[in-house]
């Protein structure tokens, strides 16, 4: 019997995760946050994935590489979430230990293809800016394909050790780990046998294949500013180093938390074990969540985009929800006046708002979709003042009853 137990317990068939200890009561409200940062993460990304797609003008090897960022962003953010989210809502802490593997595998894999990604989109700055001539003919479709294979690839390959070297130990201490997610270093600490083989393959990856992306970076950046610096005007400088402005933002809020979390869990003995769970969340929720949002805000071409996408219909859609909100206001004020502060409360009055830009986008977005599908052989002239909708369907030679 006591074997049996012992042999159970050495090979654990699940694990527990603690979430974020010592801050157990405020689960709920660290949710809403996270919760909030992963719906803009989704919507951001999706919408960089739609436009770039719907546009031909942006089938260039910089926007290939911003959708294979976004791609990445959305697969990573989504590996961690629901799980975050289902042990602070439900208290739902178990996860089987190939679950946890397989999370482990995506979580380390992804967050290496996105430092690859970096490297590959500052080799294009590079180009673009320092050999703008040769930019169609080195950076081609075949060559860029290429590329983000090789990236794909390289996380994938270097990553597999981890899962496979921490399925080999025994765990026979507990199968509890503080933490929101299965991260590699606390899953293997667990392990009662010696783990320098998998601690000192993770510190060498994080030292040699990060350390070579960031190096490589900054060669290019390094490059790409003497570049910038010989021009002749202020004005052609600031407009170069706008087109990757962007792209540095995006890569120092990748690299600056990653590094803030890999110094602190290596070296911070000090730091409590809370703060280091907490920036090992931000390292994997906010890079997601503004990549989409820095690059709509610095590229012109998606700002125009998205303007083009939602300024008539969705305001439309959005200003009608937002009446609705307000009458529902003053149903609640007038019909039940004792309680209209506890019904409508500041969370109550977010949610709502919230809903309403969501819905506004989500219903709209459709319209530009099956519009791009419909052929307009007969003119090209739309007697308006801007693109509305029934007035450019109306130039297409097709059945356009669907829309």
């Amino acid at each position: 019997m006591s074997d049996s137990n012992t042999t159970d317990f050495t090979n654990p068939s699940t694990f527990i995760l603690l979430g974020i200890p010592s801050l157990e009561a405020a689960h709920v409200w660290i949710s809403i946050p996270f919760c909030t940062m992963y719906a803009i993460a989704v919507l951001g990304n999706f919408t960089i994935l739609f436009i770039v797609k719907m546009e031909l003008s942006l089938h260039e090897p910089m926007y290939y590489f911003l959708c294979m960022l976004a791609i990445t962003d959305l697969v990573m953010s989504t590996s961690i979430l629901p799980k975050i989210l289902s042990i602070f809502w439900f208290n739902s802490r178990e996860i089987d230990f190939s679950a946890c593997l397989t999370q482990m595998y995506f979580i380390h894999c992804f967050s290496m293809m996105e430092s690859g990604i970096f490297v590959a989109m500052a080799f294009d700055r590079y180009v673009a800016i320092c050999d703008p001539l040769r930019h169609s003919t080195i950076l081609t479709n075949p060559v860029v394909v290429k590329i983000g294979l090789a990236v794909v690839l390289r996380g994938g390959m270097f990553v597999l050790p981890y899962p496979i070297l921490a399925r080999q130990w025994p765990y026979c201490r507990t199968n509890i780990i503080p933490h929101t997610y299965c991260e590699h270093i606390a899953v293997v600490k667990l392990a009662c046998a010696d783990i320098r083989v998998s601690s000192y393959y993770s510190l060498s990856m994080a030292f040699l294949l990060t350390g070579l992306d960031v190096f490589f970076i900054t060669v290019s950046y390094t490059q790409i500013l003497r570049a910038i610096f010989s021009l002749p005007t202020k004005d052609a400088r600031l407009k170069t180093f706008g087109t990757c402005s962007s792209h540095l933002c995006a890569i120092l809020i990748f690299y600056i938390p990653g590094l803030f979390s890999f110094i602190t869990h290596r070296f911070g003995h000090n730091v409590p074990l809370y703060f280091h769970i907490l920036l090992a969340n931000v390292y994997l929720l906010v890079p997601p969540m503004l990549n989409p949002i820095i690059y709509g805000v610095r590229t012109k071409q998606i700002q125009n985009r998205l303007l083009q996408l939602f300024t008539d219909k969705g305001t439309k859609v959005m200003v009608s929800g937002i009446l609705v909100a307000m009458a529902f206001d003053l149903y609640v004020a007038i019909c039940d006046p004792l309680r209209h502060s506890t019904i409508l409360t500041n969370s109550v009055v977010a949610k709502i708002g919230l809903a309403m830009v969501l819905r506004g986008i989500m219903v709209i977005l459709p319209y530009p979709f099956l519009a791009r599908q419909w052929l307009s052989c007969r003119t090209n002239i739309i007697p308006h003042t801007y693109c509305e909708g029934i007035t450019v369907l109306k130039v297409a030679c097709a059945d356009i009853c669907i829309t």
